[in-house]
């Protein structure tokens, strides 16, 4: 490879903490809530999820890019990070099914990506003082143009992103002549997990974030999906009020990660802005139901409340977070409603979780 020119850069926290590092190539500022992720593969993945729409992505493993992009290793049709924070970039790749570098793909999507930065001080920092806001940049002479432009940025603690990453418009997926029929709502849908619910001989009627549940219910579906999605889930109003009533009518319905918050405020429980949250594909849990443990991917900032949801007498928790006792997943007593606050679609080698989408489609067949 050709020796290439990289400029410094810098990432800076809200809180005035700078870390130092080079570009990978494109020059210029982008700004997000900083986190990071543990996952040792799956950056593609990862890059694409919607539900990291505003957030400046850390990744703890040493080594990004040394297998690579693939056009179909994607969970939507676009980049959704504000930008990546790395140690070591591979511009040269060594697997022979990938479509190209992850340095041309990131470019194709305009992210700005650093690495050089000391990647384990960073998470260490993230860890003891908690998520924040920050921005990476190649203009490290403006420390104090940025610190300004940093203090515009918005909280993601109410924030509502949905709407940033929602489809515009219904859309179908999968195979019209199929067994079931399922209403999604798109609060930030990975394309994975309409590829579990299409292998399961089910067609999906995605709508966009603000749909109503007459909306859903006009495509006569045998059952409900709320999906994950980015930012604070209290602001999703309309969404709050499609759960509520696909509940009320004891309608098959099953939520996943922000779709599973959703599902909780709309039964009064309250969430939280997490102090880091959970970002990897190494996270425990453990099904309360069958007592077996799960090795999960998780992506999420927010929580709801535990306290609140063992007092409701309507509502079983039934899998638990074993790094923090977090809530993991719920279902709501006598009714045809169950949720996750993890990913069973990512399957990161583990297939553990995979039972959650059998479980969903038995639902509906019973109904």
């Amino acid at each position: 490879m050709k020796y290439k020119k990289r400029n410094k850069a810098l990432v800076l926290l809200a809180d005035g903490t700078i870390f130092y590092g080079k570009s990978i190539g494109k020059e210029g500022t982008a700004f997000g809530e900083v986190c990071f992720n543990t996952g040792a593969t799956g950056y593609q993945e990862i890059f694409t999820d919607p539900s990291y729409y505003g957030q400046l992505m850390v990744t703890t493993n040493v080594h990004i890019g040394n297998y690579g992009a693939h056009k179909d290793e994607v969970e939507s049709n676009s980049v959704k990070i504000s930008g990546l924070i790395c140690r070591n970039f591979c511009f040269e790749y060594s697997r022979a099914s990938a479509t190209e570098s992850l340095e041309n793909f990131l470019e194709a999507n305009n992210i700005l990506a650093i690495s050089d930065v000391d990647t384990r001080a960073l998470v260490s920092y993230i860890r003891d003082n908690g998520a924040m806001n920050a921005v990476i940049s190649t203009d490290i002479n403006n420390i104090e143009g940025l610190k300004k432009q940093l203090d515009e940025v918005p909280s993601m603690e109410g924030l509502e992103l949905a709407s940033q990453v929602s489809t515009k418009e219904p859309y179908y997926f999968g195979n019209e002549n199929a067994k079931y029929k399922i209403s999604a709502l798109d609060i930030g849908i990975k394309t994975n997990i309409l590829k579990n619910l299409a292998k399961r001989d089910a067609y999906i009627k995605v709508f966009p974030y603000n749909a109503s549940f007459e909306d859903l219910e006009a495509f006569k579906p045998d059952g409900y999906f709320l999906s994950n999605g980015p930012g604070d889930p209290e602001p999703l109003k309309e969404a709050q009020d499609v759960a509520k009533e696909i509940i009320k009518r004891d309608l098959p319905l099953f939520g996943i990660c922000l779709g599973h918050q959703v599902i909780a405020l709309s039964q009064g429980i309250s969430s939280y802005k997490m102090h880091h949250g959970h970002r990897g594909i190494n996270h425990p849990v453990k099904n309360l139901i069958t007592g077996k443990g799960e090795i999960t991917s998780q992506n999420h900032g927010f929580a709801i409340n535990r306290e609140e949801t063992e007092a409701n007498s309507d509502i079983e928790i039934t899998h638990l977070h074993l790094n923090d006792n977090t809530v993991a997943g719920i279902r709501i007593k006598d009714k045809n409603c169950f949720s996750v606050q993890y990913h069973p679609e990512a399957s990161p080698g583990p297939h553990d979780s995979s039972y959650l989408f059998d479980q969903f489609i038995e639902n509906i067949s019973k109904n």
